[in-house]
């Protein structure tokens, strides 16, 4: 059986949000080439396959129907109060022509993924432009028109799979956490940024879920200036004995890259290093994976991440056979190889980094761990 599924599909990298916008489907593009150049796409244990027709009926699984109209609408270059009230028509989410389709092609890149990985055909599959999570069920936010990781979980727990969502975006998976938040069948862990009008203001570790899904709703928000060091700690205290507490059948990844020192929304300070750790954890305890891309604004860097993290889903050292050949340049954009030197934040930031992690991470092993029968590591 092959080990991993790479979904691309130029369609959806050429879509265009606007030069103005951050939203950059084009990094997908620059991924591939990547992990073409570093001789990750035609392994043995790799797929590469046809992104399957969605069903009727496939957003719905998330979305209520009004909202559907009111994007179709949307999709056609139509602008009308209603839209505005359902989030479209603002700075994040402007009217695209061809929004609709465009939304309809990444749920179902994301859900040939589900289908890969429910079938045991593969055991991960990575959707590059999927991971839209701020989406809610009548609105779209944080340049999210539809919410494909919702709609996957939705469709595995209708089939009676355990699922966990692990999001490691540096903003906070609201639009997944307020559809879960009283599931039992869902773990979600978020691991984000928090702060004083850092978007979506959501994701505190008092956060962990309502009736019967009291405990299975799990957030870590840490400070800013969160470098690898800090953020590696926050990881491997939480998500692998969580995950190995609940035995999830699939876990459902959102792996943006925003969280690394070169964005320019965001205020963490990982490295490529620090992400690929965490991806590799991730890896170890997820025998089965759906994984999506998600933020990531830095394009060329957050393609370098993409790039690691699919190696590490494959099993697979990425290397480069052009590095040092002249001409070598023309395919792919690499300056000193994927991998960044070691940055960490120093001072007064750095112990406030440190704080912040170790008192969610006790409070978590405090209230979560135990309704979980989860053991700390």
């Amino acid at each position: 059986m092959p080990d991993a599924a790479f979904l691309y599909s130029e369609a959806l990298s050429r879509f265009d949000f606007g030069d103005d916008h951050p939203f950059k489907p084009v990094r997908a593009k620059n991924t591939m080439e990547l992990c073409n150049r570093y001789g990750l796409l035609y392994a043995r244990n790799v797929i590469r396959p046809e992104v399957i027709p969605a069903a009727p009926g496939l957003l719905e699984l998330f979305h209520t129907p009004e909202y559907l109209e009111i994007l179709k609408r949307a999709s056609r270059g139509e602008h009308d109060l209603e839209m505005l009230a359902a989030g479209i028509g603002t700075p994040d989410c402007p009217v695209l022509q061809g929004i609709y389709d465009f939304c309809l092609l990444v749920a179902e890149a994301t859900m040939t993924c589900v289908e890969l990985v429910h079938a045991d055909v593969v055991g991960r599959a990575f959707n590059l432009i999927g991971g839209l999570h701020h989406a809610g069920t009548d609105h779209a936010e944080g340049f999210c028109y539809i919410n494909d990781v919702g709609i996957a979980i939705a469709s595995l727990i209708a089939r009676g799979a355990r699922v966990a969502y692990v999001d490691i975006d540096a903003h906070h998976g609201n639009g997944v956490q307020d559809r879960f938040i009283a599931e039992d069948r869902v773990l979600t862990i978020s691991l984000h940024e928090s702060g004083d009008g850092f978007y979506p203001g959501t994701g505190l570790e008092t956060e962990i879920g309502e009736g019967r899904g009291r405990g299975f709703t799990v957030n870590v928000p840490l400070a800013r200036k969160t470098d690898d060091e800090v953020y590696g700690y926050a990881f491997d205290q939480i998500v692998p004995p969580l995950l190995n507490a609940y035995r999830p059948d699939i876990v459902v990844a959102q792996l943006g890259a925003d969280t690394l020192i070169s964005d320019p929304l965001t205020h963490l300070r990982l490295t490529s290093n620090g992400y690929e750790a965490a991806v590799k954890g991730l890896c170890a305890c997820s025998q089965r994976l759906v994984a999506t891309g998600g933020g990531g604004y830095d394009i060329f860097r957050t393609a370098n991440c993409w790039t690691l993290a699919f190696a590490a889903m494959c099993g697979l050292e990425p290397e480069d056979d052009y590095l040092g050949l002249v001409g070598g340049a023309m395919y792919g954009r690499v300056v000193g190889g994927l991998r960044d030197p070691e940055i960490l934040t120093q001072g007064e930031e750095k112990d406030a980094a440190w704080h912040q992690a170790r008192r969610v991470v006790r409070y978590l092993q405090e209230t979560v761990f135990p309704i979980l029968g989860a053991g700390k590591p």
